[in-house]
């Protein structure tokens, strides 16, 4: 499969008074009936904002197709060929937990894109949000965990190289480590990777990041948002980041099949605002993407998802006023 030659982050870009949403009808890709991967969240996610009335169309902002040269910002030449043309070695395949076909290849791609495209709008309007990503446990060479290019380490590597930010700070919020963007910038001083998670979690061989903050089974919410208070403020003032890349995964939610943490849906909605009242308060721009979730009731899911973007909506519109 050919890669576009050129990557153009959005021929138009929003109105400063809206908050910038990023989404891609590619996003979503077939799967086997059964699947455990909740492929038409992305969809899902996007129909109820506008149903509920949470942001309007004009606020979405497809991202482009990215190039080699984007990707191999971070992955190697190989991987990069070998999983676009389907030609990686099965056991690879295997590990990644998707099935391989065309479709996939490009929404994998088109999802990269979208974080690299909410990080240079957050730059922009201090706020922004993908209606996908956080493919945490992609590394270089190889996929893992549903995760095939790591988003968040092409969209840093990508602003770095332009040199529009100096400082990057990861606040990873998935359930689980996000271990192969603590490998990717272990030896990188300027982007701090600060992980989140259930301790017993996936997955079974942690890395090391900059910050971990390993959970025990069964924390709730005042717990939970106790511990994220006594970091991410000093976190902010110690790294003092260019831009704050956040994954707000779902999955510490109770109700989540992989997660083992025991959040409620109030719960997640607060750490949304606290996450992003925090850093937008001490004025550091966020771009944010959805992360993992898990879930056989695919409609409490999503709703799940659109917490992250309500919480969003209010602080940005809060910050304009």
């Amino acid at each position: 499969m050919a890669i576009a030659s050129e990557f153009s982050p959005t021929s138009e870009l929003p109105q400063a008074s809206d908050l910038p949403l990023i989404y891609h009808p590619e996003y979503v890709a077939p799967l086997p009936d059964n699947h455990r991967f909740p492929m038409e969240k992305f969809r899902l996610l996007r129909d109820l904002l506008l149903r509920e009335n949470v942001v309007n169309a004009e606020q979405f902002h497809a991202p482009a197709f990215p190039t080699d040269g984007l990707l191999q910002l971070v992955h190697t030449p190989d991987y990069i060929n070998d999983y676009c043309h389907g030609t990686l070695d099965p056991r690879a395949q295997r590990r990644i937990g998707l099935p391989w076909t065309p479709q996939v290849v490009k929404r994998t791609c088109r999802a990269v894109s979208g974080t690299v495209l909410a990080a240079r709008l957050a730059l922009e309007y201090g706020l922004a949000c993908n209606t996908a990503g956080g493919t945490h446990h992609a590394f270089p060479d190889y996929g893992s965990g549903f995760c095939i290019f790591n988003d968040f380490a092409v969209a840093a590597r990508s602003l770095l190289k332009a040199g529009l930010v100096q400082r990057i700070l990861i606040v990873d919020l998935d359930v689980h480590q996000g271990d192969g963007t603590a490998w990717i910038f272990k030896d990188d001083p300027r982007v701090f990777t600060f992980s989140m998670h259930c301790g017993i979690n996936f997955p079974l061989r942690k890395q090391q990041s900059d910050l971990d903050v390993p959970l025990a089974e069964g924390t709730e919410d005042d717990e939970y948002l106790r511990i994220l208070g006594e970091h991410l403020p000093d976190l902010l003032s110690q790294v003092k980041p260019d831009l704050v890349l956040y994954n707000a995964g779902v999955d510490p939610h109770v109700g989540d099949r992989l997660g083992k943490l025991a959040l409620s849906d109030g719960g997640l909605f607060r750490r949304e605002m606290q996450v992003l009242s925090t850093c937008l308060g001490m004025g550091y721009p966020v771009a944010c993407v959805i992360g993992g979730g898990y879930s056989d009731d695919i409609h409490a899911l999503v709703y799940r998802h659109s917490l992250l973007h309500r919480a969003a909506s209010d602080v940005f519109r809060q910050q304009r006023l």
